[in-house]
C-alpha cells in the first residue's frame, strides 16, 4: 500500500539540518556542529524505546561502527526518549555508540522522517500486512503481532516512559543518513520507502552502510 505521508525526507544534495540535543551519557550535547569541517558521519534517527525495532537496529549498528569508523565515518544514533530513560535502558545493555536524545522527534521533523496519517487503510494494513525483519522470527507475522513477538523475545518490559513516549510518537517511521564532512546529506534510507508497510522494521544491512560510506568517505 502507498503511506500517506505528511513530510517529505531531506534528499542526497541537500544540507543537513541543525541539530543540537542532549547526549544520552551526560556528556553534554551533540549536536551537527560537532562534525560539520571535521569528519563525514552516519546519523540515524530511531524513535523511543518501545519500538522492538529499534532496539534490535540500535544493536546491529553498535556492531557495525567499528567498520565505519575505519572507513573513516563517525556514527550517531539518536533515540526518542528522554535521557534518564536511555540512560537506565543502557546501564542494562551497555553500548559504545554514540547516542543522543530527542524524546519530541524533532530531528525527525527536521528531517522530514515521514509520520504516516492512520487511515483506516494503513490500520487494517497493519492487522495484515506479513513482516519478518532480519528473519528474526520462525515465520512473517502482521506488524502489530511481529512487534509483540520480537518484544517477547527480547524480554522486554515497557515502563510508564516507554508507554507515554509510544503514545506521542506512533506512527513516526525511522531514517538514516549518512553526512559528508561539509554537512550535506549524501546518502538516505527511509523505512518503508521502498517496500511499504512490509519494509517495516527493516534497517539497511551493515554492507549497504558501510559501501556507502566508503564512497562517501573516498
Amino acid at each position: 500500500m502507498n503511506i500517506t505521508q505528511i513530510s517529505q525526507p531531506v534528499s542526497p544534495g541537500e544540507p543537513a539540518p541543525d541539530f543540537a540535543l542532549p547526549a544520552v551519557d551526560g556528556s553534554g550535547t551533540v549536536s551537527l556542529a560537532d562534525y560539520r569541517g571535521r569528519t563525514p558521519f552516519f546519523l540515524a534517527l530511531f524513535i523511543g524505546l518501545w519500538c522492538p525495532f529499534c532496539r534490535r537496529a540500535i544493536a546491529q549498528i553498535a556492531a557495525s561502527e567499528p567498520a565505519l569508523k575505519s572507513a573513516g565515518v563517525e556514527t550517531l544514533g539518536v533515540v526518542a526518549t528522554r535521557p534518564d530513560n536511555a540512560q537506565l535502558y543502557f546501564r542494562y545493555r551497555p553500548t559504545r555508540l554514540r547516542l543522543a536524545a530527542d524524546p519530541e522527534l524533532s530531528t525527525h521533523q527536521a528531517y522530514g522522517v515521514p509520520r504516516p496519517i492512520p487511515t483506516p487503510e494503513f490500520l487494517r494494513a497493519l492487522e495484515t500486512t506479513l513482516i519478518n525483519p532480519d528473519g528474526l522470527l520462525s515465520q512473517p507475522l502482521p506488524i502489530t503481532r511481529a512487534a509483540e513477538a520480537i518484544g517477547k523475545l527480547d524480554n522486554y518490559r515497557e515502563n510508564e516512559t516507554d508507554q507515554a513516549d509510544m503514545e506521542r510518537q506512533w506512527p513516526q517511521l525511522k531514517g538514516q543518513f549518512l553526512i559528508d564532512r561539509d554537512g550535506f546529506v549524501r546518502w538516505a534510507n527511509i523505512e518503508c520507502a521502498r517496500d511499504g508497510l512490509a519494509g517495516l522494521g527493516k534497517f539497511p544491512s551493515a554492507n549497504e552502510i558501510l559501501t556507502a560510506a566508503r564512497a562517501l568517505a573516498a
